[in-house]
């Protein structure tokens, strides 16, 4: 079971925290990562971590603005996002996978959260 929070509405140039809580089961050993999808959109990539916290992969359109973060003993993983841009707008989902090596495909992962909405004015 995954739960994210910390959406919100900001403005251009904020900054937010997302946080996606997990349960033993679908968090440890897995790799992580951030998904968004934009009304009319599909759902896109932005963010892994690798079940050890050593690897991390960024999509590039919010590479240098966004870091990706797990604490495996509280069974958490983040996402810091800087410099917050009206195209950044969607709902956030968090994911994990099992599968070896980090993964950007959306059907690479078996575990999605609710999502959480994230709004940027301009």
């Amino acid at each position: 079971q995954l739960v994210e929070s910390g959406g919100g509405l900001v403005q251009t140039g904020d900054s937010l925290t997302l946080s996606c809580a997990a349960s033993a089961r679908t968090f440890e050993g897995y790799n992580m990562a951030w998904f968004r999808q934009a009304p009319g959109n599909e759902r896109e990539f932005v963010a892994t971590i690798s079940w050890n916290g050593r690897t991390t992969e960024y999509a590039d359109s919010v590479k240098g603005r966004f870091a990706i973060t797990r604490d495996n003993a509280k069974l958490m993983m983040w996402l810091q996002m800087n410099s917050l841009k009206p195209e950044d707008s969607a709902v956030y989902y968090c994911a994990g996978t099992r599968q070896y090596g980090t993964t950007s495909s959306v059907g690479d992962y078996e575990y999605w959260g609710q999502g959480t909405q994230v709004t940027v004015s301009s």
